[in-house]
């Protein structure tokens, strides 16, 4: 049972599976570059005030 035909190659189910999942990672890396915000947009975090008069 492991997805391996008697020739000790992938059945065609496995690699089916195999390129869709191949597919929606190309998908979701695609999507998330999109919408990235390049660092230069990001504005620097800066400490509460009362935490930073307790030194």
């Amino acid at each position: 049972m492991s997805g391996m035909d008697d020739t000790g190659t992938p059945n065609m189910g496995e690699q089916i599976d195999a390129n869709e999942r191949e597919e929606a990672k190309r998908r979701l890396l695609a999507q998330a570059e999109s919408e990235r915000i390049p660092v230069q947009e990001t504005t620097r975090a800066v400490p509460d005030r009362r935490w930073r008069d307790e030194r």
